[in-house]
């Protein structure tokens, strides 16, 4: 005669330390939960119904405790330790849901992880309509992301630090890293609606060279000595475009901005776009950037298509 779960139940030592469930019966407990019965689990598992509740005897022998209340109802309605076990269990199953995922990704090609470097002067709006789909198409790839300025990006993909980089127009040409063009933003100078160049309304060619000039700079020395659109003598040189903003607001200098990043300051008259007959702003061109001797793989190509198919802002 075969050992029903009750006499199997009873052999349950509470004083013992709980053994190591395998995963098939955190899986059987989690069906039985799902489903309301064991029946039912019995039917979707494929099992016999004397099997299903064999295992969960065995799963509450091994853990030492009750996982379902099956006296005061016919169907199994789970102990205050049972929705401790079933939080646990799915925590789990997830886990290994995941590490198959990844692995099967690994099997396939696609990256474990990702490092990427952008410029901060790449809109928010397209980082974050690029990395909410890379998440949504890669969920079991990890990404690192950084922020960086000017060469710094590509001093990233360099030293092998990112895999992948978007980079601005200062550094292109160097030898070992291949670019692949994705747009660009508009650039234009403003000041704080107090500064001069600012009251002034229409200023003579020159003006700008007559007052401080916010130059964003970077940590890399592959962009050092290179200057884009600096036209002032007198310069603060700043390595955070987030302080040049601030800096600009407050009526510290003049500078040259990404219409996105100020939109808002514009509209509001925070900032004003100034009316410089020898500067008018211009383009700040974006690449996809990696290293000749590392080619992208699938996510970090798809990330490059992604990028490339936004629209200019």
């Amino acid at each position: 005669m075969g050992i029903s779960w009750i006499e199997t139940f009873e052999k349950i030592d509470m004083s013992s330390e709980p053994g190591t469930p395998t995963l098939d019966q955190l899986r059987v407990f989690m069906t039985v939960v799902e489903v309301g019965s064991f029946a039912g689990a019995a039917r979707q598992l494929n099992r016999a119904t004397s099997v299903i509740s064999y295992t969960i005897a065995n799963l509450e022998a091994q853990l030492g405790v009750s996982l379902f209340d099956r006296e005061s109802t016919r169907k199994p309605q789970l102990t205050e330790a049972g929705r401790m076990v079933l939080a646990e269990a799915r925590t789990v199953s997830h886990g290994v849901d995941g590490l198959r995922a990844k692995v099967k990704g690994l099997l396939q090609g696609l990256e474990a992880e990702l490092r990427v470097a952008l410029d901060v002067i790449l809109p928010a709006s397209r980082v974050v309509d690029a990395l909410k789909s890379f998440r949504e198409e890669f969920p079991t790839v990890s990404l690192h992301l950084h922020m960086e300025a000017l060469g710094a990006v590509t001093q990233r993909v360099l030293d092998g630090a990112a895999t992948l980089g978007v980079s601005g127009p200062l550094d292109a040409g160097l030898d070992g890293i291949e670019r692949i063009s994705i747009g660009s933003v508009r650039m234009i100078p403003v000041a704080a609606p107090e500064h001069p160049l600012a009251r002034a309304k229409r200023n003579r060619p020159g003006a700008g060279r007559e007052h401080v000039q916010l130059v964003l700079t970077d940590r890399s020395t592959l962009t050092q000595g290179k200057d884009i659109a600096v036209v002032s003598p007198r310069t603060w040189r700043l390595a955070d475009l987030g302080s040049k903003h601030m800096l600009l607001r407050e009526g510290i200098g003049w500078g040259n901005m990404p219409i996105p990043m100020i939109r808002e300051d514009l509209e509001s008259g925070r900032l004003v776009h100034l009316d410089m007959p020898d500067y008018k702003g211009g383009s700040y061109t974006f690449d996809a950037i990696y290293r000749t001797d590392t080619p992208p793989g699938p996510a970090a190509s798809w990330l490059i298509s992604r990028f490339q198919g936004q629209r200019s802002e």
